[in-house]
């Protein structure tokens, strides 16, 4: 795999190679990747996180004993309609 960086994120791993942290572009790269992917991940799991606690609130809140599924459904199906 082939991959084109700007002049100055070349510059960044070519520096990055040079201060002997990495023994190569690949490995600074790959690194750089490995932390992408690790930052989306904790990214989604605080998404995850703070949707089970709006759930948590709708469902604890005063309207979840008179909340009514087959009423909402209708409801939606209504305004598509319209």
């Amino acid at each position: 795999m082939n991959i084109s960086l700007t002049p100055k994120l070349e510059g960044f791993v070519r520096a990055k190679v040079k201060t002997g942290d990495y023994n190569n572009a690949s490995e600074v790269v790959r690194e750089a990747l490995r932390l992408l992917q690790r930052e989306e991940e904790d990214i989604r799991e605080r998404k995850v996180v703070r949707l089970r606690r709006a759930l948590r609130a709708g469902l604890d809140g005063p309207d979840a004993d008179n909340f009514d599924i087959k009423k909402v459904v209708k409801r939606l199906k209504t305004r598509r309609a319209a």
